[in-house]
């Protein structure tokens, strides 16, 4: 089997069924995100399709939010609407969602509309009737634009999908309610065609189903709550026919499915119901009960991993979801004032940031490390001194674990990272006076630190950067800022003195190429845009590159093997900007972007800056 270019082995197919892991494109597990139980909740449940049985807690939205709508990709569930922010989970994680991306419009429609590859989020009434139809790319983090218009501006309609078709049907407009079902062409953009009408004019009823047939939960068709089930083929035009009948009449139920069965989970009838019910989508028939949601449970959102908009067998491979290398960063913790937050940024597309998740303490004042897999941060104040190393994986879009400590407690410790793809040092720091400690960590073994050595003098706060083969510790502050060290990353023993950098400075970011090293901003002692250069392979003073789009000091910085990228910082008031520039040549810095949170003294961490290129 093949999806996006990338072939499943059949060695590592066979693993994946003998660990009963394999997903066939059925679909066995669907989410419910959100919903008022009876006041708006954060909480994500799980239950899975092809048995009987309650629903078990999976973890939490970002935010509490109801009348959010749901998409999906054959391995995470999308819920937009949180406000307008779009949160992303892991269907296997079984952990809290992270965010995103922003929409332009918060959306309020019941039901999942996409395709394996896009997800669609349609229309509004708050404060007037919206045809806004937005939607996301599941592998382009942060992505998301203008789709087209629904046939007329409407509020609590329903979405399903084929992998070909998106679906809106019912609703309310200014008018009253509608029956007319509307279809997009999930591949292009373009504004919706007429496909028919439902049954009866109805609001707040969630579409599901197969590839092929769609099942229609009606809701509320004025003046009275109902429990009718409509029923229509994608791949047609036409009006919808009757299905059959819920075992109870409900508005705002949570959807979902996947190839044989259609869910309902909770509902107002008017008062909250906690009932889950079922349909065999192939059939016609009423509805059997399922089990139970964790409470009375209603306008909640609910996704899948095999819903109707996914084909059968388009399985994405793990390294479709993030390949190693490809230029995924990660900003960690800082202050404004302290945080927990870990941002996402892939270095290649300007503009492409989103929150990743949180770190296991708020902090600041760290130092960074990473290989192609993970980004680790060290160090740091909560105020408090701390010695904990955590790490994080790029692919996982979730929070951090501990990985061990750090010889000594200390803050202040060399910004940026520095490392191989073997081993990741952490340069001095305040410990509360300075020291000139090195620690180095194995970086595919969790595990303690280890002393590696001493650098030149007992300086903090410079900028970390390196080649496959050397570190660079370069400025930071007193007693003599201005001094470069290298180390040989492969062995251990104490620094030694590189040159210096064009002026005095502190604070400031490190980025490099595996020949290039970049000292970018800092405090000289006023804020400063300067950026300067070295070859790492060589000693010498550092040469001037160029300025910053902006001065800044307290930022850190990473890079791949193309592009320098400095985050955030003091300018001098405290910023979420970033700046990047081309390490090969010369030039200024020009805007990145933002990240979603300002803050200054964070970690960094990259899968592909200059100690990886050549792993």
């Amino acid at each position: 089997m093949s999806n996006s270019n990338q072939v499943w082995s059949i060695g590592e197919a066979y693993k994946l069924k003998r660990a009963n892991s394999w997903n066939d494109g059925m679909g066995n597990k669907a989410l419910f995100g959100g919903g008022m139980a009876p006041s708006d909740s954060a909480v994500i449940q799980s239950v899975s399709i092809p048995t009987t049985g309650n629903t078990a807690d999976f973890g939490d939205l970002t935010s509490a939010a109801s009348e959010i709508q749901p998409s999906n990709s054959s391995t995470k569930a999308f819920f937009g609407g949180i406000s307008t922010d779009v949160n992303t989970i892991t269907f296997e994680s079984g952990s809290n969602a992270s965010s995103f991306t922003t929409l332009g419009t918060d959306p309020r429609t019941y039901g999942a509309a996409n395709s394996s590859t896009r997800g669609l989020f349609m229309g509004n009434g708050a404060p007037a009737f919206a045809d806004t139809v937005e939607y996301i790319e599941f592998q382009s983090p942060g992505f998301k634009s203008d789709f087209g218009n629904l046939s007329t501006g409407s509020d609590r309609g329903g979405a399903s999908s084929s992998p070909t078709r998106a679906i809106y049907a019912g609703g309310e407009t200014p008018s009253g309610e509608r029956a007319n079902i509307d279809y997009f062409t999930i591949a292009s953009v373009g504004n919706a065609t007429d496909f028919g009408d439902l049954t009866v004019t109805s609001r707040y009823g969630p579409g599901t189903g197969s590839t092929t047939r769609c099942i229609w939960y009606i809701g509320y068709s004025a003046p009275a709550t109902v429990n009718t089930i409509d029923t229509f083929n994608y791949a047609s035009t036409g009006n919808a026919t009757d299905f059959g009948d819920l075992t109870i009449a409900r508005i705002g139920g949570a959807s979902a499915s996947n190839k044989i069965r259609g869910l309902l989970a909770g509902g107002a009838t008017p008062s909250k119901t906690d009932v889950i019910d079922y349909v065999t989508v192939a059939s016609t028939g009423n509805a059997t009960d399922f089990g139970d949601m964790l409470a009375g449970n209603a306008y909640a959102a609910g996704a899948s991993n095999g819903n109707g908009g996914l084909e059968t067998g388009q399985i994405q491979r793990p390294s479709v979801n993030y390949m190693p290398g490809s230029g995924r960063s990660l900003v960690m913790c800082g202050t404004t004032p302290t945080t927990d937050r870990i941002d996402l940024v892939f270095i290649p597309t300007a503009g492409a940031t989103s929150d990743f998740g949180d770190a296991i303490v708020a902090t600041r004042a760290i130092s960074g490390a990473s290989s192609k897999t993970s980004a680790m941060y060290a160090g740091g104040s909560t105020p408090t001194l701390v010695g904990t190393i955590a790490q994080t994986l790029f692919s996982s879009s979730g929070n951090s674990s501990d990985f061990g400590d750090l010889t000594v407690s200390r803050q202040d410790g060399a910004t940026s990272q520095c490392g191989s793809a073997t081993r990741g040092l952490f340069i001095n720091g305040i410990t509360p006076s300075a020291v000139n400690t090195i620690d180095y960590i194995t970086l595919a073994t969790a595990g303690d630190a280890t002393d590696f050595g001493d650098s030149t003098d007992t300086r903090y706060a410079g900028a970390a950067l390196s080649s496959p083969t050397r570190g660079i510790y370069a400025g930071g502050a007193a007693p003599s800022p201005g001094v470069i060290d290298y180390t040989t990353i492969a062995s251990t023993g104490n620094a030694i003195d590189f040159g210096d950098t064009t002026a005095v400075k502190g604070y400031a970011a490190g980025a490099a190429s595996d020949t290039r090293g970049l000292v970018m901003g800092g405090a000289s002692p006023s804020i400063v845009a300067t950026i300067d250069y070295i070859t790492i392979a060589s000693t010498g003073n550092a040469q001037d590159f160029g300025d910053l789009s902006v001065a800044r000091s307290g930022s850190s910085g990473t890079s791949n093997n193309i592009r320098g990228m400095a985050y955030v910082g003091r300018t001098p008031s405290i910023t979420a900007s970033i700046d990047f520039v081309t390490i090969a040549s010369l030039g200024n810095g020009t805007d990145y972007g933002d990240l979603g949170l300002a803050r200054e003294w964070p970690a960094t961490g990259s899968d592909s800056h200059g100690g990886l290129q050549s792993s």
